[in-house]
């Protein structure tokens, strides 16, 4: 069922903009097993640590194609000169230790596949394979972080993983669908 008021849905109260409802509506708490995916959401994730994250929306077309889709086969292969090339592009948050954050991350990333299988097969376990629903009546009462995020963030940053701090796990936890963090009177909360 559709909650709605005055025949608009009812959203979480971060989703004020086009761009933020659009990411709302269509992928934020959505379950993401893909690979490539979930990478993509734990650069974004670091990216945007002290930033907004609609700052990071704006941004992520840009990242798509400077990071070759966020293949991690290819990111960690990046140099000293493509890390310069990347400090030049306008279109992406220019902090050195952000990016060469994706790239040691990707090294990492390819070293869990190797020993799990899938990067997938390896997060998820912190929620043990199945998201977690949070019946949350409002974003006031919803965590920064919690003993997964907190298991989960210890973990990748014993293999090697960076800007992988608590908060920010706990951020890709709900972005991956991990944890449904919709408020309760959200009208996805329930899908």
């Amino acid at each position: 069922m559709t909650r709605t008021c005055n025949d608009k849905p009812v959203r979480c109260a971060w989703a004020r903009t086009e761009l933020a409802i659009r990411y709302h509506d269509e992928e934020w708490g959505v379950p993401v097993h893909d690979d490539g995916t979930l990478f993509e959401f734990l650069v974004l994730e670091g990216a945007q640590a002290g930033l907004s994250w609609e700052t990071i929306l704006r941004k992520r077309e840009n990242y798509r194609a400077a990071f070759d889709g966020f293949d991690a086969r290819r990111v960690a292969r990046y140099d000293r000169r493509k890390i310069a090339q990347l400090l030049r592009n306008p279109g992406i948050v220019r902090n050195r230790l952000k990016i060469a954050s994706a790239v040691r991350n990707s090294q990492a990333l390819l070293r869990v596949r190797e020993e799990y299988g899938s990067f997938d097969r390896y997060v998820w376990q912190f929620v043990d394979g199945r998201p977690r629903v949070n019946l949350w009546k409002s974003r006031n009462r919803v965590p920064s972080r919690t003993p997964e995020s907190d298991a989960m963030s210890k973990a990748l940053k014993k293999r090697g993983f960076n800007f992988v701090g608590s908060t920010i796990c706990y951020a890709f936890m709900q972005a991956v669908g991990m944890v449904n963090d919709h408020v309760a009177h959200c009208f996805r909360h329930g899908e």
